[in-house]
């Protein structure tokens, strides 16, 4: 399956968008498009890992107590129960490639 980022991503005006690009048994791909001063609250997965990777803009990323300043090119990867979550505190949109470990199945 071939994905055109520049075809799907699209700002909302009133929240973060996230565009669900692709799922599988094993991992779902998201795209976040963050306008300026939008933000993705700090949360936690308690059995899924999920890694960031900026295609464009820069924001702040949460990593557990930590605050990294991510610009394009930049990754991070947020392992499970641990808090993480980002704000576009520039003046130009944010897109950022998200993959997301799916949960295990119980049993």
């Amino acid at each position: 399956m071939r994905i055109r980022i520049k075809d799907v991503a699209k700002l909302q005006p009133d929240k973060m968008a996230k565009i669900a690009l692709a799922a599988t048994p094993r991992a779902l791909l998201d795209l976040y498009c963050v306008a300026p001063g939008q933000e993705q609250k700090p949360h936690t997965h308690g059995d899924q890992d999920k890694f960031y990777v900026v295609l464009e803009g820069r924001g702040r990323f949460r990593l557990g107590a930590a605050e990294h300043a991510l610009e394009a090119g930049d990754a991070l990867v947020a392992p499970a129960g641990v808090e993480h979550g980002l704000v576009n505190d520039g003046d130009s949109r944010l897109l950022v490639v998200v993959l997301v470990t799916p949960p295990p199945p119980h049993a």
